[in-house]
């Protein structure tokens, strides 16, 4: 073919393929109906425009609703039905993620300045020397701390236990913070053999381990406080209790208080004495759980499953939590306590299953043993945004520890659990990182778990989830067999906080005055979170038949 034929052949191809074209057009015209809901809606900056930080936008699969100015009081409007409750829930998880992903940090910005405190000045500690019987023997006969439960692999690495597939993760038992506080302060960058020198001194006791072995059969009330009454006939010979009679001496306990403020002699009375001893009385004691109703007795976090041994590796795992997607609303982990009265546990499990699509749930059985296993609850604590912490046996749970490693908001139902607890560790704005729902509210079902938390902005979740997740080395243990360098972790903030505490008692003895006579005992909690006995909101929850 001559190329004047090819020529005049390329327009009729062009006309071929215009004919063609309009043809497709309007048959797909007559099939859909020119329907515009077919094309490409709007974009998502022309959705979001005038939309105010604090909305929180629920789409299901063919409409978009904006919610604004979401009420937090969970009594007002509990009759309507939830505004913002979807069919789609994964969808509606997803968006609220992804509007609360460009509000938290891409990293979190060190501070170049922050250094760990130089110098020993005003931080040195003196440990009294102690026969093994007070300390390393309990773990030699570890068989007989637990009646069902074989305890000696939970002492391992120094209180840490087994370790599991990453370095940093160990399987660690909630009942093991003697050991592990002991294996720290073996450690500790400030000890002394001079105890004039010594900001505090430190009694390395397992009163935990002591009173374990006592706990689940009948013995003599004199054979549960055989150790503690040696230890103190011990402690009063030595000249370093006479210096401030006992006043700067200081004790961890890995157990509640509970298990160690038994005030009767009956042989079926629960626990030790140790709480109730007059030298008790002068010591700081610290503990899991502090009573609200005592003033000498301090909370430092349980131990959780995360023990980094750099800097970077607790920096890597914040930074893990921020990316982290979360795809349930909230969570539980527990078990029911039908026979303890007052306790609302079986409440929220019923409207965690009623809102299944949005809640997770782990059941703690004994036969399956669920909680015990580090996956189960961190894997689960890591999908949520919410972590329900209700009272257990007692105000406190190691869960919320659990929760907070896991950038996991707190959702407490009363401030026994943690607020009044934890004053060293956890910021007095208790807002700024967790929720707080009556748990009054909740047994006499006036609140829906699941319409407050939905109704929280996500401009809050936000700044809240980033606070958590900033609270991380706050309540972390480090491996002892290493040292962070910028980064203080729980161990190191509950020796600032006794010796601040020791340094006033140092000073009240030279003006020759005692503030705890300042105020009644009962008033404690109200005391050391707030400096004041007067009124407060909370008065309600503290409230006791003395």
């Amino acid at each position: 073919m001559t190329s004047e034929n090819q020529t005049s052949a390329r327009p009729a191809r062009k006309r071929l393929w215009l004919f063609f074209f309009v043809l497709f057009f309007f048959w797909y015209m007559l099939l859909c109906g020119f329907d515009r809901s077919s094309l490409p809606g709007p974009s998502v900056s022309q959705e979001n425009a005038g939309r105010s930080d604090n909305d929180i936008v629920i789409r299901s699969n063919n409409s978009s609703q904006v919610i604004s100015d979401v009420n937090l009081n969970p009594n007002d409007n509990e009759n309507e039905p939830p505004r913002n409750v979807t069919t789609d829930t994964e969808t509606e998880m997803d968006d609220l993620e992804k509007e609360v992903e460009p509000l938290l940090p891409k990293y979190e910005e060190e501070d170049k300045e922050k250094k760990r405190r130089s110098g020993c000045g005003g931080r040195y500690i003196y440990v009294q020397d102690l026969p093994s019987r007070f300390n390393s023997d309990y773990i030699k006969d570890c068989k007989l701390l637990n009646k069902w439960h074989n305890m000696c692999p939970y002492f391992s690495n120094g209180g840490l236990g087994e370790r599991l597939s990453s370095s940093c993760w160990y399987v660690t038992h909630q009942f093991s913070l003697d050991v592990i506080f002991h294996s720290r302060m073996q450690r500790y960058d400030c000890l002394t053999n001079d105890s004039s020198k010594a900001a505090a001194i430190y009694v390395p006791y397992y009163p935990g381990l002591d009173v374990s072995r006592f706990l689940w059969d009948t013995y003599n009330a004199s054979v549960k406080d055989a150790d503690l009454t040696d230890l103190f006939s011990l402690l009063r010979s030595r000249p370093q209790w006479r210096v401030m009679d006992g006043r700067d001496h200081f004790l961890v306990s890995g157990r509640i208080t509970w298990d160690l403020r038994r005030s009767g002699d009956a042989d079926s009375d629960w626990g030790s004495s140790l709480m109730v001893a007059p030298e008790s009385q002068k010591m700081t004691m610290i503990t899991i759980e502090s009573s609200p109703w005592h003033p000498n007795d301090f909370a430092i976090p349980y131990p959780t499953y995360f023990h980094p041994s750099s800097d970077a590796q607790v920096r890597e795992w914040q930074g893990r939590m921020r990316r982290q997607r979360r795809r349930s609303l909230f969570c539980f982990a527990g078990a029911p306590r039908p026979n303890m009265e007052g306790s609302i546990r079986g409440e929220i499990m019923a409207q965690c299953g009623t809102a299944s699509k949005r809640c997770k749930m782990v059941h703690c059985k004994d036969d399956k043993h669920n909680c015990l296993k580090p996956a189960n609850l961190m894997r689960m604590f890591q999908g949520s945004v919410f972590c329900l912490q209700p009272s257990g046996d007692s105000f406190t749970r190691r869960s919320t520890f659990d929760s907070i490693l896991a950038g996991c908001i707190p959702v407490f139902f009363s401030p026994a659990s943690a607020y009044v607890q934890y004053l060293w560790h956890l910021p007095s704005d208790f807002g700024s990182y967790s929720v707080l729902i009556p748990e009054g509210d909740v047994k006499t079902h006036k609140v829906s778990i699941d319409r407050v938390l939905s109704r929280i902005p996500a401009s809050r979740v936000a700044a809240m989830r980033e606070k958590v997740i900033k609270l991380i080395p706050n309540v972390i243990y480090a491996d002892h067999r290493s040292r962070l360098e910028k980064i203080e972790d729980a161990f190191d903030l509950a020796i600032r906080g006794v010796v601040q505490r020791v340094d006033g008692l140092r000073r009240e003895m030279k003006e020759r005055r005692n503030s705890s006579a300042e105020f009644d005992p009962e008033f404690s909690w109200k005391y050391y979170a707030f400096g004041t006995t007067k009124q407060h909101e909370w008065d309600n929850y503290f409230k006791r038949d003395r």
